[in-house]
């Protein structure tokens, strides 16, 4: 079963990348080409029927899974960037953190208006990532089609911030 090995592949960190906090590092499953196959696999079977236009990949980790499914999709991707990151014309988000604020970018006219984009990223954990990903499809008029996970951190209760924007949230793996 895909989840049982996504879970065998997944190693816990402790203490990383603050004390108290156990980290599910993920790159241990790039070792392994037929399992990063599986997963793109999965995530494209599950969107097949969502007409969607676009992914959109959340710097850095969101960049490995969803250029894959776009590629086998055969869509545009779209990076979705930490500030001051990306050359061209850009349009920006500032959000809030536990303990500060980040800002992440995207280039102007990437998104067509009417666009039904699906954003990806490794982990869903609080949602604020995901959320400034969807201000910046808005920005541009796109719609959120719905959003695609390696992993949910459940007890971070991120879901709740995404299902006002879609209820179409998969995720393969979840603690």
């Amino acid at each position: 079963m895909l989840q049982n090995k996504i879970k065998n592949a997944i190693r816990d960190v402790a203490d990383f990348p603050k004390p108290g906090i156990l980290f599910k590092d993920i790159t241990p499953i790039f070792h392994d080409q037929q399992l990063c196959n599986e997963i793109v696999s999965e995530f494209a079977e599950r969107v097949k029927d969502k007409n969607i236009n676009a992914i959109v990949g959340v710097e850095s980790r969101g960049f490995l899974f969803g250029f894959a499914l776009a590629n086998k999709m055969n869509i545009p991707f779209i990076l979705v960037r930490k500030a001051g990151k990306l050359p061209y014309k850009k349009i920006a988000y500032e959000y809030d953190l536990e303990y500060g604020s980040a800002k992440v970018e995207m280039q102007v006219d990437e998104i067509k208006p009417g666009w039904n984009v699906l954003i990806h990223d490794d982990l869903l954990a609080t949602g604020g990532t995901a959320e400034a990903a969807v201000k910046l499809i808005e920005m541009q008029k796109g719609n959120v089609a719905g959003f695609a996970f390696v992993v949910e951190l459940e007890f971070l209760r991120g879901r709740d911030k995404l299902e006002k924007y879609s209820e179409n949230i998969i995720s393969l793996v979840n603690y």
